[in-house]
């Protein structure tokens, strides 16, 4: 326990010295109209308010929540029914650090009008205007409703396989004739589990992309077959390809093509980083994924 106490501060010491570098990428960033935010299911095995530390330390000004969060680093629940006193509580440590709260998600949004209102209730509390949910299409015209409603985009996030939004296409079906404020949490990572290609699935949803659960992934190492039947469970699981992440542009995503796709969109809005993996330490690894960010960052502004 003591060595990875000492561990986890050498890692916030050398996140500290990394701010100061994030400090002079801002600009870059700025220029491409990108932010890069920390989603708090990054650092799920922590409270909310060291998330919010965290982020700090990694010199980033951006923040999203989870559908659910911890408030002591033990118990979670959910972000969208959070008393008044916690939530304020979590808006002030964020606007202590100079953090902006930039989305939540995945929330739900069912047909029911009144459950869905009260998600668009807390964000505007929040100060929020981006919630990350995979509203079923029973759910969309309401969705929509509410979106002019409260001026609040809802962004429709893809699992992978057999998620009902695995696809570009039924991301694009749900939106296709509504608002601008409804689009796509486009989640690179899951449509590499998923066998797509993250560059052409940026393609298709050119103009509806209004946040982003960035990633890149490594396959993880084949496992033993277990005997005996197959499960639907793991039936389901098996649809998807098994992989973790890794630091950004270390994997197989091909992430600087994916930025440089999204400039020639005119993409403007949050990279977030969920980060799966390395739960209990993984500052150091994202810490290198802000690194990366910066550094392409500073490449494409300075490309026509």
């Amino acid at each position: 326990m003591r060595k990875l106490k000492v561990f986890t501060v050498t890692a916030l010491v050398g996140a500290c010295v990394l701010a100061q570098d994030t400090a002079k990428a801002a600009s870059a960033a700025d220029e491409l109209g990108w932010q890069m935010s920390i989603h708090a299911y990054t650092f799920r095995k922590f409270s909310i308010f060291e998330c919010i530390d965290k982020t700090a330390a990694l010199g980033l000004k951006h923040m999203s929540l989870s559908g659910s969060v911890s408030l002591d680093g033990a118990n979670s629940v959910s972000t969208v029914q959070l008393s008044d006193k916690d939530a304020e509580a979590i808006k002030k440590a964020a606007a202590d650090k100079s953090i902006k709260l930039v989305n939540i998600g995945v929330v739900t949004l069912p047909p029911d009008e009144a459950k869905s209102r009260k998600v668009f209730e807390f964000a505007k509390k929040m100060g929020i205007d981006t919630l990350v949910a995979e509203p079923e299409p029973a759910a969309l015209d309401t969705v929509e409703k509410l979106c002019k409603e409260y001026n609040i985009k809802v962004a429709i996030h893809n699992h992978p396989k057999p998620n009902h939004y695995w696809s570009p296409e039924t991301v694009l079906e749900a939106v296709n004739g509504r608002t601008p404020l409804m689009g796509a949490c486009a989640d690179t990572g899951h449509w590499l589990r998923s066998g797509l290609d993250p560059v052409e699935c940026l393609k298709k949803l050119e103009g509806r992309v209004i946040t982003l659960h960035f990633k890149d992934l490594v396959p993880d190492e084949p496992k033993a077959q277990a005997k005996g039947p197959a499960t639907d469970k793991q039936k389901k699981k098996s649809e998807s390809k098994a992989m973790h992440d890794v630091p950004w542009g270390t994997g197989v995503g091909n992430l600087k093509a994916q930025m440089a796709e999204l400039k020639r969109q005119h993409f403007h809005g949050a990279f977030g980083v969920e980060y799966e993996y390395h739960w209990d330490n993984s500052m150091p690894e994202v810490a290198k994924c802000v690194t990366f960010f910066n550094a392409t960052c500073e490449e494409l502004a300075k490309t026509p």
